[in-house]
């Protein structure tokens, strides 16, 4: 396994793994009809935005083939106003590639890259159904609130959550 920042050649692999990461992470959360027409030429013409915006920070993980097996990112939304801090936008791996330690290290990569950036606060937001909120919350993040988005015609609750402290967070993670 291999970590490295996203190169503009990646975006189809992160495409790919983007649309069938959310057909089986979203399964019965999200409507089937929405799930069925995600499209990997559509998530690899974002991805070939989302690589080329310059605040972004795109990890791949490749597989010894060298074939795209997940991803991670780090941007500052919009919505952020909060002084010193990003947003850890995605982590997505391939299903057969879920609970081998593979989510841990990208979030450790992208707690350095915090780091470096001297970000204070990390907020990432989970839709409410997802189990991936367990794996955040181990690792300490707080919960602050509740959203409600639509996706695919269906309102979601999404859960927003916030690490006030990276260098504690670094610390789990070794």
């Amino acid at each position: 396994m291999k970590i490295r920042e996203a190169t503009m050649q990646d975006a189809q692999g992160i495409g790919k793994v983007h649309v069938d990461s959310w057909r089986t992470t979203y399964k019965d959360i999200i409507p089937d009809s929405f799930l069925n027409n995600l499209s990997y030429e559509q998530r690899t013409e974002l991805w070939k935005k989302n690589i080329t915006i310059k605040d972004n920070y795109v990890l791949v993980v490749e597989n010894e083939l060298g074939e795209i097996i997940g991803f991670a990112t780090a941007s500052n939304k919009e919505t952020n106003d909060v002084p010193y801090s990003s947003d850890l936008t995605s982590i997505y791996l391939l299903e057969e590639c879920q609970g081998k330690g593979i989510g841990k290290q990208l979030l450790k990569e992208l707690f350095i890259f915090f780091k470096k950036k001297n970000h204070q606060s990390i907020f990432v937001e989970v839709l409410a159904e997802n189990k991936t909120r367990y794996f955040y919350e181990y690792y300490g993040a707080e919960y602050v609130k509740t959203v409600q988005i639509n996706i695919g015609g269906k309102v979601l609750e999404e859960f927003v959550y916030v690490w006030k402290n990276i260098d504690k967070v670094l610390e789990t993670l070794e």
